[in-house]
């Protein structure tokens, strides 16, 4: 079988980013998938469009095309339609059998209607965010006219699909309310347990004897809203100075994020804020700390997300601490791996907090529930086998 797997983000387990299409794709391979990938990179002005190479068996082009965190939001428009052409272009020159693009954004869509439309080759479509609602959500979109465009352009994208993989039940349940469907496949995010088990040394970060250390390693963006840490931080420090935050990342909201933790007084006294480390870097990070985390802004519509924060922190054998509700907090608590913060910070959670994180008995049991459904429902093995499931049945159709 020779799939086309088109994601404008591929990265490869010594960059910064989530990994979930390089561990599937790699994996694909080992099951006997010839596999091609469609994906960019931001090099400079000067460099070649394409870039061709092979990694674990996996074909790989790269279409020179730069995004940022840092980014405006026009700016990004402009990356993901620059994409979107290169892309359709680019997948034309491709034998395939079939086609496998994952958002977001939504204009990855585009690529898969083109080989579908033109190469009458049938694709699979990943949902990793629910866009265009989450965007529309914040207030990027609000021209009504353009919500209509955007809303038929995801209505196309799923009529077309011969399968729909949202990566929640969220997801799944908010794409159903609007286009109601039998051909959608919930497949989380991935638990990459064995890339967690080498807890070896390798950035110079320590945790000191005696302190709590709950670990947040992502993106610091408007959609994350890490200024919650740093006021959870000013309150807990009045109670439990023991109790530590450690950021580790980048994004456009950094510097601010920084000034609010100095203009609070907390900085480089319970919160700690590092540079980015690459993903072969997390497990040691997360083997110092006492929880991991992962947090958004108070908004319904970004609970349905499925953060590589949470698979990490469950890989990792720590409990998952979160400030929504949706499925996640939905599974903390039914299967105690974690605890559930409230939306908005005050007095009375941060001490709830504070005992929460010196309960070292309910941690230990955490640790080890989060790492039993680690394994159990959100491994690459199950995440794979589903996906050769759904390959081989709609090429099995085809034929």
């Amino acid at each position: 079988m020779k799939l086309l797997y088109i994601a404008q983000y591929f990265s490869l387990p010594e960059d910064s980013s989530g990994t979930r299409a390089y561990d599937l794709a790699s994996s694909f391979v080992k099951k006997g998938v010839d596999v091609t990938v469609i994906t960019s990179y931001g090099g400079k002005q000067d460099e070649p469009q394409w870039k061709f190479f092979e990694r674990d068996g996996i074909k790989i082009h790269r279409m020179n095309c730069p995004y940022s965190n840092y980014m405006g939001f026009m700016e990004r428009m402009k990356t993901f339609v620059r994409f979107m052409r290169g892309a359709s272009k680019k997948a034309q020159t491709i034998d395939c059998d079939i086609v496998l693009a994952t958002s977001t954004p939504l204009s990855i869509g585009y690529p898969a209607l083109v080989m579908h439309r033109k190469k009458h080759k049938p694709y699979v479509f990943e949902v990793r965010d629910v866009w265009p609602g989450v965007p529309i959500a914040m207030g990027y979109f609000k021209n009504k006219l353009a919500q209509k465009v955007l809303y038929g352009f995801e209505k196309r994208i799923y009529k077309k699909a011969s399968a729909i993989v949202p990566l929640s039940t969220g997801m799944d349940e908010n794409i159903k309310r609007r286009y109601p469907n039998n051909k959608s496949v919930v497949i989380p995010n991935i638990s990459e347990i064995n890339r967690f088990a080498d807890t070896t040394k390798t950035v110079d970060i320590t945790a000191p004897e005696g302190k709590k250390v709950m670990l947040y390693a992502g993106t610091f963006g408007n959609v994350n809203g890490l200024g919650y840490i740093i006021e959870m931080a000013g309150h807990t420090l009045k109670y439990d100075p023991n109790i530590w935050y450690y950021l580790v990342g980048g994004g456009k909201e950094k510097a601010e994020i920084i000034k609010h933790a100095e203009a609070l007084g907390v900085l480089n006294k319970n919160v700690f804020v590092f540079d980015p480390v690459k993903k072969t870097d997390l497990p040691y990070l997360y083997s110092i700390v006492t929880v991991g985390s992962s947090f958004v802004i108070d908004l319904p519509a970004l609970w349905d997300n499925s953060a590589n924060k949470f698979f990490d922190t469950l890989a990792a054998h720590r409990p998952m601490v979160i400030n929504h509700e949706g499925w996640q907090a939905d599974t903390i608590r039914k299967y105690n791996c974690g605890y559930v913060l409230p939306p908005s910070v005050s007095d009375d959670a941060a001490k709830f907090f504070v005992d929460y994180m010196n309960k070292d008995a309910l941690l230990k049991v955490q640790s080890e529930n989060a790492f039993k459904i680690a394994k159990e429902q959100f491994s690459l093995e199950v995440a794979v086998d589903k996906y050769i499931g759904i390959f081989n049945k709609i090429v099995d159709h085809k034929k």
